[in-house]
């Protein structure tokens, strides 16, 4: 059962396809409330897909899960709800151009807009701004976060906040709203080993309050719930590839024929020398000779020899030459044909 804070996270067979593949497939993990979840895996290997589906933010293809008891993806939008996001590159950025203190007096205007009571929206202004105040402070504190030690206090630009720094505030804007499950993306992504040891020190420290912590990261600690991503195991094939064979005649008419041809020449067993051998004697037998001294069978015959002689034509050659001038001449016979039928029909005969 949760606790006031935490929400249990349980995924089977929890996958997400993408216009390009799978991004994360057979997922599985189940762990408490207020644990700290990495979620362990090279650059580019669905980490981040698989942190939004767990926080109710990408719908998942196959496989379910519960977090805090709500089931995925019919629960999606309850989800939200109950859950942040941390840094999330092109999800939750800071705006380099706001000052720390507009990031935090914006979130926290937000959170009592829309996630507060009717109540707390009907107390006096003072006592709603007391109680933002206080949201801000628990906040910075559990993050980490000191506004004195920053070049120019709250009003320091977020641009000019190094790396750590950067994720301190994410952090913070993100427990203003007091979630049950904070996701946080890339967490030791360019920080020193020392760096690293503070932000999980950080979020252990979360955890310990009872909110159930899903990181990213490259390398998780020994004391978390490790869930792995790795490639795809499913091979995706363009729809725009086909084999050569399997096009229409015409333009690949003679692909086609090749690909049958080499689809024969497969089939033949490569262990018969002596059939190849009476295949190639036979082929050598009927092959036309080209030779003057060919003999003669027919007097066009004849004359192709005679052509051949003369201008060292093959007789293959001279043969098809025929046969084009034969074609030309049928189709000139053909037109005028044609013509005259036409003008027959139109009275201009």
């Amino acid at each position: 059962m949760d606790s006031p804070h935490g929400a249990a996270v349980v995924a089977e067979n929890f996958g997400l396809k993408g216009p390009r593949g799978w991004a994360f497939r057979a997922v599985g993990v189940r762990a408490e409330p207020g644990s700290l979840i990495a979620v362990e895996g090279p650059s580019g290997s669905g980490r981040t897909c698989l942190l939004l589906a767990l926080s109710g933010r990408m719908k998942p293809s196959e496989g379910h899960a519960e977090v805090g008891g709500m089931r995925l993806p019919g629960k999606m939008a309850a989800v939200r709800r109950i859950s942040a996001l941390g840094p999330v590159p092109g999800v939750s950025d800071l705006d380099p151009a706001l000052t720390v203190a507009e990031h935090l007096r914006e979130r926290a205007l937000l959170q009592r807009r829309f996630d507060g009571s009717l109540r707390a929206l009907l107390r006096p202004g003072s006592e709603q701004s007391k109680a933002a105040r206080n949201r801000i402070g628990e906040a910075l504190t559990a993050a980490g976060l000191d506004l004195d030690t920053l070049p120019k206090g709250e009003r320091t630009a977020v641009r000019d906040l190094d790396r750590l720094e950067a994720l301190r505030l994410s952090v913070a804007l993100a427990l203003i709203g007091r979630p049950r499950l904070l996701a946080v993306d890339d967490t030791d992504l360019k920080l020193s080993e020392a760096e690293r040891s503070e932000v999980w020190e950080m979020l252990r420290g979360v955890v310990a309050e009872g909110t159930t912590v899903l990181a990213v990261c490259s390398e998780a600690p020994q004391d978390a719930v490790v869930v792995r991503t790795g490639p795809a195991a499913t091979a995706t094939t363009s729809p725009t590839t086909k084999n050569a064979a399997d096009r229409p005649a015409g333009a690949g008419g003679a692909a086609k024929s090749a690909a049958k041809g080499r689809g024969r020449a497969a089939e033949a067993p490569a262990d018969s020398p002596a059939k190849t051998a009476t295949e190639t004697a036979e082929t050598t037998a009927k092959a036309p000779q080209t030779s003057a001294d060919a003999p003669v069978k027919s007097g066009k015959s004849a004359t192709a020899v005679e052509q051949t002689a003369e201008t060292g034509e093959t007789g293959e050659t001279a043969t098809r030459r025929e046969s084009r001038e034969s074609a030309a001449e049928h189709h000139k016979d053909d037109n005028e044909e044609g013509a005259a039928d036409a003008l027959a029909e139109t009275g201009r005969a």
